[in-house]
């Protein structure tokens, strides 16, 4: 095993030693970038992932609990200015159960209804009252400080004591103190829920007995007001986004007909916030229904004697008129006809516009051909302008001042030409890049094409070098023969030993044509001359 990695590794510094300069760079370039990506990689998985161990915590609780975290070894995290306290996902539920063995957070035990577990026997009447407040005043402000953006809260009840000889018992209030986040303030939403849990929370309170301020001493529900039915700032939205919508409307048929930023549309309405309830009663009854019930009485009177009275004459004497007698008849009828009553009840919601008045400015130019009448005219019947209300409405054409719009074009412009130039700059910057890159590999793909032709050139000189060197080794076997046979001729005879003049030149000419091929494939010739040594010394 130890040997195919041993090979391996040879084999690769080969593979990089037979690499061009280029290829060289961009092979550490590439192994330099996987490394640092890897060395990120392995951090960022490696890093835990924290989870919530506690938030909303004093000072004094946050400080323990980091002191004991400390002291355990446990990695931690602060956030929301040290109020939370995150610690690894997998180790959180474990260490709230060992806090909660050590008694932490305190604030859990500062208020609630745990205080009445401390309540003995021989408690008064009073302080049992006093404890139950306390409780009730402890548990409303852990609810309130669970909303978020609330990090403090603190609730006071004024709860009177029941007398039953009190004909008009008083109502009980309370005054809630929270504190927020500097950017996260409370919202008309989260308002309402704390004066109304507050309110609901302790019997016989009405929203209107809470007040409610912040950690800044700014009253955000003061008492007596009945900030839940549209009241303060709600009021002031709606209004504006009745305006807003009313004002949008009217200026888009003005573009349409004179075109985009012609004309300018300002809406002022008065809403009527008051809630109304109606009652009327009316009386209803059929003719053609027969009655319920019906009675006729009926009275006659004939009488026969001398009438008394009559005509008084000259001297105030009564004359007697000469009529016979006094007849009387009454008839009296009594019906009960079947009536029916209806009753209507009309509650009025909230948001009924109480007057409306509207303003319309038309650029004078863009107004040349237009009739401002007929524009008064459709923006009346658009907007629903009563008069009978008190409604109004202006219309009026006036040149624009244009400088402002066309500076701002021109900044625009000059903004939008910036952007551009940058967008361009970096698309220059990333294709000068890229080409660079490209010019890299070609230039190692080049060199790798240029030595390959070099390596396949060489091969055809390697084997006139071959040849040469097979033609050397000849000539050197030749050599030493003759030498031996120079050797074995008696002493005495002596002839001299023939000159080998034949051998001697054509190794010159050997040595000569090796010279060339030195000079001309150095690179080469030393890698053979390397391969024969080896092979020598094996």
């Amino acid at each position: 095993m130890q040997e195919r990695v041993l090979a391996a590794l040879r084999k690769a510094r080969a593979s990089f030693a037979s690499f061009s300069t280029g290829q060289k760079a961009v092979t550490i370039s590439l192994v330099a970038a996987l490394a640092v990506g890897g060395f990120f990689f392995m951090q960022w998985s490696s890093k835990p992932v924290y989870g919530t161990l506690y938030s909303n915590l004093s000072g004094a609780d946050g400080s323990a609990i980091v002191e004991q975290l400390t002291a355990d070894g446990v990695p931690y995290q602060l956030t929301d200015g040290g109020a939370t306290i995150q610690v690894p996902q997998e180790q959180v539920y474990e260490l709230r159960l060992k806090m909660s063995g050590q008694g932490l957070p305190t604030q859990a035990d500062g208020g609630g209804y745990a205080l009445l577990d401390k309540q003995g026997v021989t408690t008064s009447d009073f302080m049992q009252h006093v404890g139950y407040q306390r409780a009730l005043e402890g548990e409303l402000a852990n609810t309130i400080k669970s909303i978020e953006g609330v990090t403090s809260a603190s609730v006071h009840l004024a709860i009177p004591q029941k007398d039953v000889f009190a004909d008009d018992a008083a109502k009980p209030t309370a005054s809630v103190l929270v504190g927020t986040t500097p950017d996260k303030p409370l919202n008309n939403s989260q308002v309402k829920a704390v004066v109304n849990l507050v309110s609901s929370s302790v019997e016989g309170m009405s929203p209107a007995d809470v007040t409610l301020a912040d950690s800044t001493g700014k009253v955000l529900s003061a008492a007596g007001e009945q900030a839940l039915t549209g009241a303060g700032d709600e009021r002031e939205q709606q209004t504006q986004s009745f305006e807003q919508r009313m004002g949008g409307s009217i200026q888009q048929m003005l573009t349409q007909v004179l075109g985009p930023d012609k004309a300018v549309v300002k809406v002022t309405a008065d809403l009527d916030f008051d809630q109304t309830e109606t009652t009327s009663q009316q009386y209803v009854s059929d003719p053609n229904l027969p009655p319920l019930s019906q009675t006729t009485k009926e009275e006659t009177y004939t009488g026969g004697g001398t009438p008394t009275g009559g005509v008084l004459g000259p001297d105030n004497i009564q004359v007697p008129t000469g009529a016979a007698g006094n007849d009387y008849k009454s008839t009296t009828e009594t019906r009960d006809n079947a009536v029916g009553l209806v009753t209507e009840t009309r509650k009025t919601a909230p948001g009924k516009v109480r007057k409306l008045d509207v303003a319309v400015l038309v650029d004078g130019q863009a107004a040349a051909g237009v009739d401002t009448a007929e524009i008064q005219r459709i923006v009346s019947s658009a907007a629903g302008i009563d008069a009978q209300r008190g409604d109004t409405i202006a219309v009026s054409a006036m040149p624009f001042d244009d400088s402002a719009a066309e500076q701002a074009a021109a900044d625009l412009a000059a903004a939008q030409k910036a952007e551009q130039d940058t967008r361009t700059m970096e698309l220059v910057k990333t294709g000068a890049l890229a080409l660079g890159i490209g010019l890299l590999f070609l230039i190692a793909l080049l060199r790798g094409r240029r030595k390959k032709r070099r390596t396949q050139l060489s091969k055809k000189e390697l084997e006139q070098i071959e040849a040469l060197q097979a033609e050397l080794e000849r000539v050197r076997a030749q050599a030493e023969l003759e030498a031996a046979e120079r050797e074995a001729l008696p002493a005495g005879t002596g002839e001299p030993a023939p000159a080998p003049a034949e051998s001697d030149g054509r190794r010159e000419e050997l040595r000569d044509e090796i010279s060339g091929l030195v000079d001309r494939q150095p690179e080469e010739v030393a890698q053979l001359l390397r391969g024969w040594l080896a092979d020598r010394r094996s």
